[in-house]
């Protein structure tokens, strides 16, 4: 047996705002709280050890210094590209630069403190 991604923890100044942006960017729901103002989300019909992994927004005051060792990519699953580009960015997400040529067939984006992610071609099936 090998491991499976359970959760993803991010760390941020604001984890309401975060929270709120990913739950609308995934279709994810609060699940939980935490004392030290940490945010749980996942799916609605799953959690901790579900299919898909949740998120934890965890306050942080420490500056974020350079570019990220690793990023979340995202990709469609009832829309095109375009729409969801569209979508992500009236959500508060901002396109970002990291040295893409410009011929890539994917959107490299920032979420609302700047922490960058993709948002890929291929459209996927919902789970």
């Amino acid at each position: 047996m090998a491991c499976r991604i359970s959760e993803l923890v991010i760390d941020c100044a604001d984890p309401e705002r975060l929270a709120a942006f990913w739950s609308e960017v995934l279709g994810y729901v609060e699940q939980e709280r935490e004392e030290d103002g940490s945010i749980a989300i996942g799916p609605a019909d799953g959690g901790f050890g579900g299919p898909l992994p949740i998120l934890i927004l965890s306050p942080s005051d420490a500056p974020r210094t350079g570019k990220l060792r690793l990023h979340i990519d995202v990709s469609p699953t009832d829309r095109d590209q375009d729409a969801e580009l569209e979508r992500l960015l009236a959500l508060g997400a901002r396109r970002a630069d990291v040295g893409q040529t410009g011929e890539e067939n994917w959107h490299v984006l920032a979420d609302p403190e700047g922490n960058e992610f993709c948002l890929l071609h291929t459209r996927l099936k919902p789970l």
